[in-house]
């Protein structure tokens, strides 16, 4: 069967057999394809399986970069975090210490508060006792003038209370007498009428 030109303007449409596609394939790509010594088309390499010099080129750069690490990056590396713990190891031993400072002050102040409350209570104690003292020394001062003025009034009594006794017995021993004078028609004598006036007022 030969194949079918036809012609359009501007462009070529070309129909051809499946046979006759599958030998033009075939010599287009005999044509591109290099050939071997043998005359057989070479495939090439596999996309996959790199070749041996690339596999020698990443070998070499993986061991370069390897030792480069070893002998210049790690020992920075190790260089900086031997820093970094010693920084931290020096923050938490300053911070140790800042807390056991800030406890020994916390110690100081509470031993000082409560040697101030102490004091504080000797001295509330003391005033106390200086206090009870001036009052018992004031409740005795008063309890003895009271007793003094007491004594006086109890004495003023008694002295008014004689003085009385003594105007009435001199009142009763005037009455006495006139009384006898007038019963008897003769005044009896002082020393009669005053022992009656006494045996009566002393009952």
């Amino acid at each position: 069967m030969q194949p079918a030109v036809i012609h359009l303007t501007g462009i070529t449409v070309r129909l051809v057999t499946a046979e006759s596609a599958e030998k033009e394939a075939e010599g287009s790509h005999s044509e591109d394809c290099p050939k071997t010594s043998e005359g057989t088309c070479d495939p090439g390499p596999g996309p996959i399986m790199p070749e041996l010099k690339e596999l020698y080129w990443g070998g070499g750069a993986f061991l370069v970069f390897a030792i480069l690490m070893r002998v210049l990056l790690y020992p920075k590396l190790k260089k900086g975090m031997t820093a970094r713990y010693e920084g931290i190891r020096a923050a938490h031993e300053s911070a140790d210490a800042e807390r056991a400072q800030a406890r020994a002050e916390v110690a100081e102040y509470e031993q000082q508060l409560a040697g101030i409350k102490a004091e504080a209570a000797r001295k509330v104690e003391a005033a106390r006792a200086t206090v009870e003292t001036e009052r018992s020394k004031a409740i005795a001062e008063l309890n003895g003038r009271l007793a003094e003025q007491r004594a006086a009034a109890a004495a003023q009594v008694e002295s008014a209370r004689t003085a009385a006794r003594a105007q009435i017995r001199e009142a009763v021993s005037d009455v006495a007498g006139r009384a006898g004078e007038l019963a008897t028609g003769k005044r009896p004598a002082a020393d009669v009428v005053s022992r009656v006036v006494d045996e009566v007022m002393s009952k």
